[in-house]
């Protein structure tokens, strides 16, 4: 198993993945430069991504293939996801849930209301309009737990 940052090549992969786990894809970024996959061979089995906005990181995508879960692969990409975004001057990020709040809590992710999340991601896509109003607002402050510089 290896995660590597996505290709526009391995694009129709992901947005296959998305929608065979009822993950929106139609609002995926034109460029991925803040995706990463992980993969099994050639065969994309997990992904996760983040929106920037200024100090602030959306993290969305998440999503590992049913036969490939429980094997510690969510939990490799949302750390490194998390590290490249505190090397890249995140110091917070954020992320509506449908379904995974009680995994993101083990990974020390907060509880929040959309009063509490920066003007800036009411502009994503994920708040706007692709995530309901019920969805579970989170964040997680990055700074404090990422203090080497990761490449």
């Amino acid at each position: 198993m290896r995660i590597i940052k996505a290709t526009d090549q391995s694009r129709n992969e992901i947005i296959n993945l998305l929608k065979s786990n009822n993950l929106p894809a139609g609002d995926l970024p034109e460029v991925l430069d803040e995706f990463y996959t992980a993969l099994d061979g050639q065969r994309i089995v997990g992904l996760i991504g983040m929106e920037r906005y200024s100090h602030y990181g959306l993290l969305r995508s998440m999503v590992v293939h049913p036969e490939y879960r429980n094997k510690q692969i969510a939990k490799k990409l949302v750390q490194l996801l998390e590290q490249k975004a505190a090397s890249s001057g995140i110091i917070t990020m954020y992320l509506l849930t449908e379904t995974a709040e009680k995994y993101f809590i083990r990974n020390n992710y907060q509880l929040i209301t959309r009063k509490e999340v920066p003007e800036a991601l009411f502009r994503s896509s994920e708040f706007s309009h692709v995530c309901p109003v019920s969805a579970t607002v989170m964040k997680k402050e990055l700074q404090r737990q990422f203090t080497t510089v990761v490449q």
